[in-house]
């Protein structure tokens, strides 16, 4: 069904290492030749992580984890938020493609973790804030609610898929860089 691929905890340090190579980079150091993209092309796709984040566009996980081609299977979608959709691609990764990790990627200065804050949006939106505010209740400090956000995910994706699956969360800090892993 699936090549074999690197354990949680590999994939885990990998990820570390790689925001650790970022924090001190002016450009992308992963791995986006000509020859990776033949590759892929030929020998199909083998990510290490599963990495369901936010639309916003100062959130790039391929730059944030200084990976190339191939290494991240990643899912984005306005505060991060699960549902079928999310959790269907997630299982196609693990099941499929050997992926081990997942890991709920929220961030600081969220536009919608915000609006679900501070205002009553409508329209589409509204359904993503209404999904936020099952998380932060009644939570003022954005920050905060970033976190809940995240950990209600991670809870919903624990619940939800079942097998040799790690799930985690974290939080990007936007202006240095860094990923907070929460635990």
């Amino acid at each position: 069904m699936h090549k074999e691929n690197l354990s949680a905890a590999e994939a885990l340090k990998k990820l570390k290492e790689g925001n650790q190579l970022y924090l001190t980079s002016e450009t992308n150091p992963g791995n986006i030749s000509a020859q990776l993209r033949k590759a892929t092309c030929d020998e199909g796709q083998s990510p290490y992580a599963v990495i369901v984040t936010c639309s916003d566009s100062r959130v790039i996980p391929e730059s944030i984890f200084s990976a190339g081609i191939g290494e991240l299977f990643v899912i984005r979608v306005a505060g991060n938020v699960m549902d079928n959709h999310q959790l269907g691609s997630i299982e196609y990764a693990a099941d499929h493609l050997g992926t081990k990790l997942v890991v709920i990627l929220g961030h600081d200065h969220c536009g919608a973790v915000g609006a679900a804050v501070h205002d009553d949006p409508s329209g589409y939106v509204k359904f993503i804030t209404d999904e936020i505010r099952k998380a932060i209740g009644d939570e003022k400090d954005e920050l905060r609610a970033c976190c809940l956000n995240v950990e209600r995910s991670v809870g919903i994706v624990k619940e939800s898929l079942k097998g040799d699956i790690e799930v985690k969360g974290a939080v990007y800090h936007i202006e240095d860089g860094a990923v907070e892993f929460l635990d």
